[in-house]
């Protein structure tokens, strides 16, 4: 995207590219090679987060911005209900729970929304691409080298989010939360589609469908299964009630590359990479037996 197109930076600022504009930024940190330049697309992370503008303020101050705050109002109400009296405390407790559950729930939501709406946008390479770019490995050797792209991918993101959020009352924290968690989805669900191409067990349907699938493999962790009623993620359904729980999960993890002095730039690269391994190995795994059957 060109910065020097108001039309486009306008657009930006006020969140509507966004979810595009981090699946791009993801597509291209999980194909770099060289270490220099995933340093460089991940800063562009946080940059993108503060160029995101007020629509993604709201959205986060009513969702994910929240995540970091949520135990205190339950904190405060349960101190005050102690000072006047056990049976308040369990009123005031029940109050700042349920606020703390439709914070929650709104936090889950908007997330879903966004990823749902930047899934469809993520590259995804074909198996003749991944086998020229990567010539004379084997199906196993090619899943793992994708793998490890995808986890160095992921710890560049956390570590520049980290180093970012270590500057003293940086304005834009909750906005990096955000974008840092779709980030890192972006960048497993991009490794999630790629499994199944190196595997040969593509998700069928157009892109979009296919891209709906693999975010149902990423929210339930295991290869894409499509039954005959096909792949429900309507509002309400079980699925897209996992989607958001994973996501509220994933949001929660991202918040540790927010701690200061930097502390938690390595958290966040080391927990990053280590949860995108995870993801993949058991993705890969549960290919890697299909294939086998």
């Amino acid at each position: 995207m060109s910065s020097d197109d108001p039309g486009e930076y306008q657009a930006e600022s006020n969140g509507q590219l966004m979810p595009q504009r981090v699946a791009e930024l993801a597509g291209e940190l999980s194909e770099a090679r060289d270490e220099t330049r995933r340093r460089r697309i991940a800063r562009q992370i946080p940059q993108l987060a503060s160029r995101s503008g007020q629509a993604t303020v709201r959205g986060l101050q009513s969702g994910t911005g929240t995540l970091a705050r949520r135990a205190r109002p339950a904190r405060d109400a349960a101190a005050r209900g102690v000072q006047s009296g056990r049976g308040i405390a369990s009123r005031g407790a029940q109050a700042s729970g349920n606020a703390a559950w439709r914070t929650l729930r709104a936090s889950g939501q908007w997330l879903t929304a966004q990823v749902l709406e930047m899934a469809p946008r993520v590259p995804i390479r074909s198996l003749a691409t991944l086998q020229a770019q990567f010539p004379g490995r084997s199906t196993d050797e090619l899943a793992q080298s994708l793998i490890v792209s995808a986890s160095r991918a992921s710890a560049g993101v956390g570590a520049a989010v980290g180093a970012t959020a270590a500057v003293p009352f940086a304005p834009t924290v909750p906005i990096e939360l955000g974008v840092e968690t779709l980030a890192l989805v972006a960048i497993e669900l991009k490794l999630i589609a790629e499994l199944h191409e190196v595997y040969g067990m593509p998700a069928p349907g157009s892109a979009t469908q296919r891209m709906i699938a693999y975010t149902g493999s990423w929210a339930e962790r295991r290869g894409v299964r499509i039954t005959t009623n096909g792949l429900a993620l309507a509002v309400g359904s079980p699925l897209r009630r996992k989607l958001e729980r994973r996501l509220l999960a994933k949001a929660s993890q991202s918040a540790l590359s927010l701690a200061p002095l930097l502390t938690g730039a390595a958290a966040g690269a080391l927990i990053d990479h280590h949860e995108t391994r995870r993801l993949g190995l058991q993705i890969r795994d549960d290919l890697r037996k299909r294939a086998r059957n």
